[in-house]
């Protein structure tokens, strides 16, 4: 089964990850920077005291003050970032851990036959490859769980080009599960090549600490992605303005968020 939604300039910011963003942004606004204007000697400007060539005074030179702080701000961003996402993720493991643990045997199956069988049915794929290509794959997946009982589909996003991003599409595996006494059905998100969705031509190594965090296979609730994604866009932004580099149009907030839009775990429930 194959779902497509077309989006026409929709995009969905994350609050719960603004308000964190919120937490993080308030904690810099509490960052002092120690000085000694009221040091005796110090001339109101600090810095090196000529009477005593021993003596230094910390943090009063203008450019080491601001390198201090900026330094300073950046270990803070990091350290909650990270504390932020394995939040995150300890919730996420702990939500469907056994119908997670079904689906990633689906998953492993369907490699093994991609092992002994090539699977491209389009002929994208290399030819030595032991998976001919992402799509075929992602189709054979799709099989295996549906062979093993899963209400599983295959699904494409598209967006149209603005004048803020690119336009694209993006396919990823959707299962519709059903919690205990099936009384509600619960939408999952199967992305098989996660970590990949997030890596940067050149990142800082805080920001690829956090991609070894992230499941390689995200199987998962429609919150539980847009909270990594939107923390993870963030940090991809840090990481390129600490090394003064562009941050691409497609690794940005409103790009990312559109491939896997939050409004498509609940229109599903309508087809399903």
């Amino acid at each position: 089964m194959t779902i497509t939604r077309k989006m026409e300039n929709y995009v969905e910011e994350n609050q719960n990850m603004g308000e964190e963003n919120k937490i993080i942004s308030s904690l810099y606004n509490n960052i002092f920077i120690l000085t000694n204007d009221d040091e005796e000697g110090g001339g109101g400007g600090g810095g090196y005291n000529d009477e005593n060539p021993s003596t230094y005074i910390f943090g009063c030179e203008d450019d080491n003050n601001n390198d201090t702080q900026v330094t300073m701000e950046n270990a803070i961003y990091w350290e909650s970032q990270e504390a932020l996402l394995k939040e995150i993720l300890e919730q996420y493991r702990l939500i469907g851990s056994k119908v997670r643990k079904g689906i990633t045997r689906s998953v492993e199956g369907a490699k093994d036959v991609g092992i002994n069988n090539v699977i491209c049915e389009c002929f994208n794929g290399k030819v030595d490859g032991p998976i001919s290509c992402a799509k075929c794959f992602r189709r054979r997946v799709v099989e295996e769980l549906c062979e093993k009982g899963f209400n599983a589909s295959l699904c494409t996003s598209k967006w149209n080009h603005t004048s803020k991003m690119p336009g694209g599409r993006h396919e990823y595996i959707q299962v519709i599960a059903s919690t205990e006494g099936k009384k509600k059905k619960v939408p999952l998100l199967i992305e098989l090549e996660f970590r990949d969705e997030f890596k940067l031509a050149k990142s800082c190594k805080e920001y690829s600490k956090l991609i070894t965090l992230l499941p390689q296979v995200f199987i998962g609730k429609s919150e539980h992605l847009n909270a990594i994604v939107g923390l993870m866009c963030d940090a991809a932004k840090r990481s390129t303005s600490q090394q003064r580099i562009h941050l691409a149009p497609w690794r940005k907030r409103n790009f990312m968020q559109m491939k896997w839009p939050p409004l498509a775990a609940a229109a599903a429930l309508k087809v399903a």
